[in-house]
């Protein structure tokens, strides 16, 4: 950090900082010049002097003027600067304690272990990698790799390209394990695997986040948990100075981190954040299951973690909890009271009742999955909330996932970098490292990070600034090339790499539809492959089922319904696919086609317009005529129209005719107003969307 740096973090001048460098014997010159973390350290500890100095003369000013003393009686104002001095309260003392960790960390500070070392039992596999290059990493001859593969039955020679698949077998036989290359590139650690020694793991505290529908009681329950653990005598109340903090039951620590939803939830596991151990789905008992509560069940479902239900507001007196429980079996998650596999509580966030049992069963899914991590390396984790502070630049609340994160410690987050300038808990207090699944507030970064980006701590500032620079160099080249989920036409191809299930998200126009299509694709098995459907609702798409599809690499059917533009462009800049039917056995014969590699050329629907139909005029020799506005596109008398009503397919056909005042038309431009009539169609309305379109041919 430079001196220049150093004055804005500490709100003082360079000149200031520049003077006090001098009486402490600093080495340093000009506003460009470094400090160490023993220069900060002294820095900070005489500032945090000066400033508690300040204070007390500011109060025995108060003093004087409260008593009437006079200015100049000398004797008197000693007296009381002393006797306030005496009583200057637990500030001025936590601020030197404060520096006097600080002090000591920095002067005993250990290197932890590198996150960036391959463990000697790590093989790197490289694509394309024949038998002869894997036969010299494991320090053994081809021939002998070549008579293990015939004995599992593949028949090659040395020169023969090797499967990941296959090369991971043969390895295990030498005690060695098997990494992609990719994995430990250090400058793409969100794909990074640390492969901890399992003496060197300690048990660290679930995450935990609560998700439902709104005005169910997710606020009133966060509340609740973290006024009941919080003990009342200690300083600063219950005061969350960030959106994620850690209790404590029965001596175990529980972090919570509060999400927007699950929007925002599902988001951050688009981007490869996964910070989530166990999901609390919160149902009110007077209320039932909504729209939203089935949307976050989707997306937890999809984070496949761990589900506990909570039954909030058992107070009311309409509370019903056995209907929620019976509607949310139907969601998937039987209560494990009636055989099933998911935790129910019956809460009230409002008075405290169950909320202790809640809590056991957080710990008992904690316990039972064995959540670990490793504090003797450098940290890693994700970015939970940043903002822009004026004063001290970004501010940014990080969960440590493995690791632990000190003062001064060179960090690289998202495409950012700096050194842990502040480092505070989730009450607000200053502290000088932070251990797994522990939430904290940092300063130091350069830039102001994303929600759900991930972070990595180095032991140089160097290495840091380095990995910094290529990880902006790598984002800069991927914003430019265009992300795609799974789509059916790479199907195969996701088969052959090693893929075993495929995620699909069906919305339907009526839900026997809706179940038809999710019951005919989950029946698919091709090679051991399965159709997975994360979601099956009626309605149109929306932005939550594409975000969805996003995070699952999933693709979306559609049966019998329409997007409309919004939602398309939304699909196409987050790369989903949607395919769109009418026929069941059409989606499942595709489906099985593209799984199985055996996609014929198809004709695609190219929509080339669509006009919202205004007003009726009804002739008994015509039939209806819908008078209609050109919304988007071009309006063709021979194209194919299919009528959407709330984005619900209601007839598919053709366009009889079409006329643009009294004449008839082949065609109809944007903007422009028309008669059309449908071919056996009558039953138009006001408000129906005509959506024009036509079959085109296209190449696989």
């Amino acid at each position: 950090m430079s001196v220049e740096e150093y004055a804005i973090d500490v709100n003082r001048t360079v000149e200031y900082v520049l003077k006090k460098c001098k009486e402490a014997g600093i080495e340093v010159s000009s506003e460009s010049d470094l400090l160490d973390d023993e220069g900060i350290t002294i820095l900070d500890s005489i500032i945090s002097n000066e400033e508690s100095e300040e204070e007390l003369d500011n109060r025995v000013e108060e003093i004087i003027e409260e008593e009437k003393i006079s200015v100049d009686n000398t004797i008197k104002k000693q007296k009381l600067k002393k006797k306030s001095t005496i009583n200057k309260g637990n500030g001025h003392n936590l601020k030197k304690e404060l520096a006097n960790k600080k002090k000591e960390m920095y002067k005993n500070k250990e290197k932890l272990v590198s996150n960036t070392d391959i463990a000697d039992n790590i093989i790197l596999y490289t694509e394309g990698m024949t038998i002869g290059d894997l036969a010299k990493k494991l320090n053994v001859s081809g021939a002998e790799l070549v008579k293990k593969l015939f004995m599992l039955g593949t028949v090659a020679t040395i020169n023969t390209s090797i499967s990941f698949e296959n090369a991971e077998v043969l390895v295990l036989d030498y005690n060695k394990e098997l990494k992609k290359e990719e994995s430990v590139d250090v400058a793409n650690f969100e794909e990074f695997e640390i492969v901890d020694d399992e003496a060197s793991l300690i048990e660290r505290p679930p995450v935990v986040t609560i998700m439902g529908h709104v005005d169910h009681g997710k606020t009133t329950l966060l509340d609740t948990i973290r006024k009941s653990s919080v003990v009342s005598t200690e300083a600063g109340g219950i005061t969350q100075a960030i959106s994620a903090y850690q209790v404590k039951h029965n001596g175990k620590t529980i972090t919570f981190i509060d999400t927007p939803g699950h929007a925002a939830f599902t988001e951050m596991r688009a981007r490869g954040a996964r910070i989530t151990d166990i999901v609390i789905i919160i149902v009110a008992a007077d209320d039932g299951v909504m729209p939203q509560t089935r949307e976050a069940i989707d997306h937890a479902k999809a984070s496949g973690v761990p589900i506990i239900v909570a039954i909030n507001k058992m107070d009311k007196p309409g509370a019903n909890p056995d209907r929620v429980m019976t509607e949310l079996s139907e969601c998937g998650l039987t209560p494990d009271t009636w055989g099933g596999d998911t935790l129910y509580n019956k809460i009230s966030a409002l008075n405290g009742e169950g909320i202790d049992e809640l809590l056991e069963n957080i710990l008992l899914i904690a316990e039972m999955q064995e959540y670990k991590a490793n504090p003797s390396r450098y940290a890693v984790g994700t970015v939970v909330e940043s903002k822009l502070d004026k004063q001290v630049g970004p501010v940014v609340t990080l969960l440590i996932q493995n690791g632990t994160l000190r003062l001064g410690d060179p960090i690289v987050v998202g495409t950012s970098f700096g050194k842990v300038r502040t480092l505070k808990n989730d009450l607000g207090e200053e502290i000088t490292e932070a251990l797994p699944s522990q939430p904290v507030s940092i300063t130091g970064l350069n830039e102001t990070p994303d929600a759900g980006d991930k972070f990595m701590a180095f032991e140089s500032e160097k290495q840091a600034r380095s990995v910094a620079n290529t990880r902006a160099e790598l984002a800069r080249e991927k914003s430019m090339v265009k992300e795609t989920a799974v789509t059916l036409d790479d199907l195969f191809s996701k088969i052959q790499e090693g893929v075993k299930e495929i995620n699909v998200i069906v919305k339907a126009d009526v839900n026997g539809s809706s179940e038809a299509v999710k019951n005919s694709l989950e029946k698919i098995d091709v090679e051991g492959v399965k159709v997975k459907v994360l979601r099956s609702s009626v309605g149109g798409i929306t932005e939550s089922d594409i975000v969805l599809a996003k995070a699952s690499n999933a693709l979306i059917i559609g049966f019998n319904i329409r997007p409309n533009n919004t939602i398309k462009d939304y699909a196409k800049e987050n790369g989903v696919e949607i395919r769109l039917y009418n026929i069941i056995y059409k989606a499942v014969e595709e489906m099985e086609a593209a799984m199985k590699g055996m996609l014929d050329p198809e004709y695609e629907e190219k929509v080339i317009g669509s006009a919202e139909v205004r007003q009726l005029f009804k002739f008994s020799k015509v039939g209806t005529i819908a008078g209609s506005y050109v919304t988007d596109g071009i309006v063709k008398r021979d194209a194919k129209a299919r009528i959407i009503r709330d984005s619900i397919v209601i007839y598919d056909g053709n366009i009889n005719s079409l006329q643009r005042e009294k004449d008839s038309v082949k065609e109809v431009k944007k903007g422009l107003e028309c008669g059309i009539t449908i071919e056996n169609f009558n039953d138009i309305k006001p408000s129906d969307t005509i959506e024009c379109y036509e079959m085109v041919e296209i190449k696989r």
